[in-house]
């Protein structure tokens, strides 16, 4: 999607720190962290929200969950524990229409969030 600002760092168009990145997926640093650490996830191709997907796209989102983990150990949150969201829509809490992944770590996570 030509407008979308997640499209233009997924291609390297816009600088972003790039903490993860395979074929498919980036994941890069908030610019607005809501943890030590929050880092998003994203699928290199545009899907406005999550209720795009469908059964082929099953491999894609497990890929994000995958790499999401894998970020967790390399920022060495996997032994206290961290927090993946997926936010979808308005009501709940997505703010930029293109699929993502929240990796929020490195303090005390409450229930319920927001």
């Amino acid at each position: 999607m030509a407008d979308c600002i997640f499209c233009k760092i997924g291609a390297h168009q816009i600088q972003a720190m790039v903490v993860y990145e395979d074929n498919e997926i980036l994941a890069f640093r908030d610019i607005n962290p809501q943890a030590p650490v929050h880092i998003l996830v994203i699928p290199k191709k545009h899907y406005d929200s999550i209720n795009e997907f469908c059964d082929t796209d099953a491999q894609l989102l497990g890929r994000l969950v995958v790499a999401g983990t894998k970020i967790a150990r390399q920022e060495k949150l996997a032994e206290r524990g961290y927090r993946l969201v997926l936010n979808t829509g308005v009501d709940g809490g997505q703010s930029v229409a293109h699929v993502h992944l929240h990796l929020m770590g490195g303090r005390s996570m409450h229930w319920p969030p927001g």
